[in-house]
């Protein structure tokens, strides 16, 4: 049975990445839950989803409250793993938090990650994409709604927003910004972490993981299963076949 992560949608509206920042700053300095929605709530009464200055209604930054509670009030079993993307934020610069908060929002919303996952899996065939493509391939898995549209609209408009998209000289097509090389083994793993969480069963072949087209903004480097469970309680190695491993959420 699908958790209620997996069944929900739930990218209601563009999320704008020094929002994240912003709660992950609060986060940093030890604001409580109440503190920090106080703060958001004052502070996104006047952030436009463009990331320009403007009055909003509450119903609409109210959503954007929803997604970003995905650091500061966390599903029970995503606790531990926000509290380790918060240790490697504490120990890095505002600017190379872009794989913590990719992580964090995709083990939350795994129509996030799926979203993701296509649009990576367009860049694998071609150099430019359209929404209009990713929207067709989120269909197969979704079905043919309004909502699913609406709520991927919302999702590339955030990865244009993050940067990891960008405008081509073409009307209405995109291409993949350069891919960040991931140097620590730590955000490494907490990205593979997350991939496991937007999985239904938890659990991917390793080399399916690090090859998942949903880190299209990422380049992983080579790690092994062993390496990885000794460097994360979360997750077991299952060796099958000759030399196969399959990554599963303990």
């Amino acid at each position: 049975m699908l958790s209620k992560r997996h069944q929900k949608l739930g990218i209601k509206q563009t999320v704008q990445r020094h929002w994240m920042d912003r709660v992950v700053q609060m986060l940093l300095a030890g604001m409580s839950e109440k503190e920090i929605r106080v703060d958001l709530n004052d502070y996104l009464s006047t952030q436009k989803q463009s990331g320009g200055i403007g009055e909003r209604g509450k119903d609409t930054y109210g959503m954007a409250i929803s997604l970003l509670a995905c650091w500061f009030a966390p599903d029970k079993e995503l606790i531990q793993f926000r509290d380790d993307a918060l240790s490697l934020a504490r120990e890095s610069l505002t600017s190379e938090w872009l794989p913590l908060h990719w992580a964090v929002i995709s083990a939350a919303y795994p129509f996030w990650f799926n979203v993701a996952k296509q649009t990576g899996r367009l860049f694998n065939l071609q150099e430019q994409i359209t929404q209009a493509q990713v929207f067709n391939r989120l269909k197969e898995q979704y079905g043919d709604r309004e909502t699913v549209a609406r709520n991927a609209r919302y999702t590339v408009r955030s990865f244009i927003a993050w940067e990891v998209l960008k405008d081509s000289s073409s009307k209405g097509c995109y291409e993949q910004a350069s891919p960040q090389i991931i140097y620590d083994p730590a955000v490494a793993i907490l990205l593979l972490e997350a991939g496991l969480h937007a999985e239904p069963e938890g659990k991917s072949a390793l080399k399916v993981l690090l090859t998942n087209p949903a880190l299209f903004p990422f380049q992983l480097p080579i790690m092994t299963g062993d390496f990885i469970a000794n460097n994360n309680g979360r997750i077991k190695v299952v060796r099958y076949g000759m030399d196969d491993e399959l990554l599963e959420i303990v």
